[in-house]
Protein backbone atom coordinates (compact mmCIF):
# COMPACT_ATOMS: atom_id res chain seq x y z
CA UNK A 1 0.00 0.00 0.00
CA UNK A 2 2.78 2.30 0.71
CA UNK A 3 4.80 1.67 -2.29
CA UNK A 4 1.86 2.16 -4.27
CA UNK A 5 1.08 5.48 -2.53
CA UNK A 6 4.60 6.34 -3.33
CA UNK A 7 4.04 5.58 -7.20
CA UNK A 8 1.40 7.50 -7.26
CA UNK A 9 2.77 10.66 -5.58
CA UNK A 10 5.63 10.13 -7.94
CA UNK A 11 3.42 9.75 -11.10
CA UNK A 12 1.87 13.11 -10.23
CA UNK A 13 5.30 14.44 -9.31
CA UNK A 14 6.42 13.75 -12.92
CA UNK A 15 3.34 14.88 -14.50
CA UNK A 16 3.40 17.85 -12.83
CA UNK A 17 6.95 18.18 -13.78
CA UNK A 18 6.11 18.29 -17.46
CA UNK A 19 3.96 21.33 -16.74
CA UNK A 20 6.56 22.96 -14.55
CA UNK A 21 9.50 22.10 -15.12
CA UNK A 22 10.77 24.57 -12.24
CA UNK A 23 9.65 22.03 -9.97
CA UNK A 24 12.65 20.29 -7.54
CA UNK A 25 12.90 16.60 -6.60
CA UNK A 26 15.23 16.15 -3.50
CA UNK A 27 15.60 13.29 -1.66
CA UNK A 28 17.04 12.41 1.86
CA UNK A 29 18.88 9.35 3.17
CA UNK A 30 17.26 8.48 6.20
CA UNK A 31 19.54 5.51 7.39
CA UNK A 32 22.57 8.26 6.60
CA UNK A 33 21.18 10.76 8.46
CA UNK A 34 20.36 8.69 11.61
CA UNK A 35 23.79 7.36 11.34
CA UNK A 36 24.90 10.83 11.38
CA UNK A 37 23.01 11.90 14.72
CA UNK A 38 24.28 11.43 18.10
CA UNK A 39 20.74 11.27 19.27
CA UNK A 40 20.69 8.04 17.59
CA UNK A 41 23.76 6.56 18.98
CA UNK A 42 22.12 6.74 22.23
CA UNK A 43 19.10 5.48 20.99
CA UNK A 44 21.30 2.14 19.85
CA UNK A 45 22.78 2.36 22.79
CA UNK A 46 19.50 2.12 25.13
CA UNK A 47 17.84 -0.03 22.87
CA UNK A 48 20.99 -2.74 22.97
CA UNK A 49 21.19 -2.64 26.76
CA UNK A 50 17.25 -3.30 27.38
CA UNK A 51 17.53 -6.12 25.07
CA UNK A 52 20.57 -7.41 26.86
CA UNK A 53 18.57 -6.97 29.84
CA UNK A 54 15.93 -9.44 28.36
CA UNK A 55 18.25 -11.44 27.09
CA UNK A 56 19.97 -11.86 30.44
CA UNK A 57 16.16 -12.48 32.01
CA UNK A 58 15.43 -14.90 29.67
CA UNK A 59 18.57 -16.91 29.57
CA UNK A 60 18.00 -17.29 33.47
CA UNK A 61 14.66 -18.54 33.05
CA UNK A 62 16.44 -21.55 30.74
CA UNK A 63 18.47 -22.28 33.47
CA UNK A 64 15.85 -22.76 35.54
CA UNK A 65 14.28 -24.65 33.46
CA UNK A 66 16.90 -26.92 32.57
CA UNK A 67 18.22 -27.44 36.03
CA UNK A 68 14.70 -28.10 36.90
CA UNK A 69 14.42 -30.50 33.94
CA UNK A 70 17.58 -32.46 34.75
CA UNK A 71 16.42 -32.94 38.44
CA UNK A 72 13.17 -34.20 36.77
CA UNK A 73 14.67 -36.55 34.62
CA UNK A 74 16.99 -38.22 37.01
CA UNK A 75 14.60 -38.84 39.88
CA UNK A 76 11.29 -39.37 37.51
CA UNK A 77 11.85 -43.28 37.72
CA UNK A 78 11.85 -43.13 41.69
CA UNK A 79 8.99 -40.67 42.07
CA UNK A 80 5.74 -40.97 43.46
CA UNK A 81 3.19 -40.41 41.13
CA UNK A 82 1.69 -37.58 42.65
CA UNK A 83 5.48 -35.68 43.02
CA UNK A 84 5.75 -36.68 39.26
CA UNK A 85 2.48 -35.12 37.57
CA UNK A 86 3.30 -32.10 39.80
CA UNK A 87 7.00 -31.49 38.81
CA UNK A 88 5.69 -32.42 35.28
CA UNK A 89 2.98 -29.37 35.74
CA UNK A 90 5.77 -27.26 37.27
CA UNK A 91 7.70 -27.78 33.87
CA UNK A 92 5.10 -26.96 31.84
CA UNK A 93 4.59 -23.82 33.97
CA UNK A 94 8.04 -23.14 33.23
CA UNK A 95 7.98 -23.42 29.62
CA UNK A 96 4.63 -21.50 28.83
CA UNK A 97 6.25 -18.73 30.88
CA UNK A 98 9.23 -18.71 29.05
CA UNK A 99 7.21 -18.18 25.58
CA UNK A 100 5.18 -15.58 27.21
CA UNK A 101 8.27 -13.63 28.22
CA UNK A 102 9.77 -14.15 24.66
CA UNK A 103 6.36 -12.51 23.55
CA UNK A 104 6.40 -9.77 25.96
CA UNK A 105 10.12 -9.34 25.42
CA UNK A 106 9.44 -8.46 21.92
CA UNK A 107 6.44 -6.47 22.44
CA UNK A 108 8.70 -4.68 24.93
CA UNK A 109 11.40 -3.93 22.46
CA UNK A 110 9.12 -2.66 20.03
CA UNK A 111 7.35 -0.65 22.30
CA UNK A 112 10.78 0.80 23.72
CA UNK A 113 12.12 1.46 19.72
CA UNK A 114 8.86 3.19 18.88
CA UNK A 115 9.53 5.37 22.00
CA UNK A 116 12.80 6.22 21.71
CA UNK A 117 12.71 6.89 17.78
CA UNK A 118 9.17 8.87 17.32
CA UNK A 119 10.69 12.04 18.78
CA UNK A 120 13.74 11.52 16.04
CA UNK A 121 11.63 10.78 13.53
CA UNK A 122 9.65 14.26 14.27
CA UNK A 123 12.39 16.05 14.45
CA UNK A 124 14.34 14.71 11.18
CA UNK A 125 10.70 15.15 9.35
CA UNK A 126 10.60 18.83 10.86
CA UNK A 127 13.81 19.12 9.62
CA UNK A 128 13.46 17.87 5.92
CA UNK A 129 10.32 20.11 5.78
CA UNK A 130 12.30 23.05 6.48
CA UNK A 131 14.77 21.87 4.08
CA UNK A 132 12.33 21.70 1.25
CA UNK A 133 10.77 25.31 2.08
CA UNK A 134 13.81 26.92 2.43
CA UNK A 135 15.71 25.26 -0.81
CA UNK A 136 12.11 25.43 -3.49
CA UNK A 137 12.14 21.62 -3.21
CA UNK A 138 8.28 20.44 -4.27
CA UNK A 139 8.95 16.92 -3.28
CA UNK A 140 11.26 14.94 -1.28
CA UNK A 141 11.38 11.57 -1.31
CA UNK A 142 13.00 8.44 0.82
CA UNK A 143 15.26 6.29 -2.00
CA UNK A 144 14.29 3.30 0.39
CA UNK A 145 11.67 2.29 0.96
CA UNK A 146 11.12 -0.41 4.15
CA UNK A 147 11.27 -3.84 3.81
CA UNK A 148 11.04 -2.74 -0.21
CA UNK A 149 13.59 -1.83 -2.91
CA UNK A 150 14.19 1.60 -4.02
CA UNK A 151 11.49 4.15 -5.08
CA UNK A 152 13.78 5.75 -7.41
CA UNK A 153 16.34 4.11 -10.36
CA UNK A 154 18.31 6.78 -10.88
CA UNK A 155 18.81 10.05 -8.67
CA UNK A 156 21.27 12.80 -8.73
CA UNK A 157 23.63 13.18 -6.03
CA UNK A 158 22.54 17.00 -6.55
CA UNK A 159 19.61 16.47 -5.11
CA UNK A 160 20.24 14.64 -1.95
CA UNK A 161 19.49 17.18 0.74
CA UNK A 162 20.76 14.91 3.86
CA UNK A 163 23.52 17.25 4.80
CA UNK A 164 21.29 20.22 4.76
CA UNK A 165 18.66 18.27 7.28
CA UNK A 166 21.72 17.93 9.51
CA UNK A 167 22.94 21.25 9.27
CA UNK A 168 19.70 21.98 10.03
CA UNK A 169 19.49 20.22 13.07
CA UNK A 170 22.87 21.46 13.87
CA UNK A 171 24.62 18.77 13.26
CA UNK A 172 28.11 18.83 11.20
CA UNK A 173 27.53 15.83 9.02
CA UNK A 174 31.04 13.57 9.17
CA UNK A 175 31.99 11.19 5.74
CA UNK A 176 30.03 8.15 6.11
CA UNK A 177 30.93 5.11 4.28
CA UNK A 178 27.39 3.45 4.29
CA UNK A 179 25.88 6.75 2.45
CA UNK A 180 23.70 5.93 -0.37
CA UNK A 181 23.51 7.16 -3.39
Amino acid sequence: MRKLFTLILLGMSLSAMAQNPAQKIGYADWDYIFSQMPDYKVIEAEMKTHGDQLQNQLQAKYKDYETKLKAYQAGAATMVDAVRRDKETELTQLQENIQKFQQDAQTSIQNKQDQLMNPVFTKVGKAIEDVAKEQGYSFILNPQLIGGGDILLYSDEKYDVSDLVLKKMGITPQPAANKTN
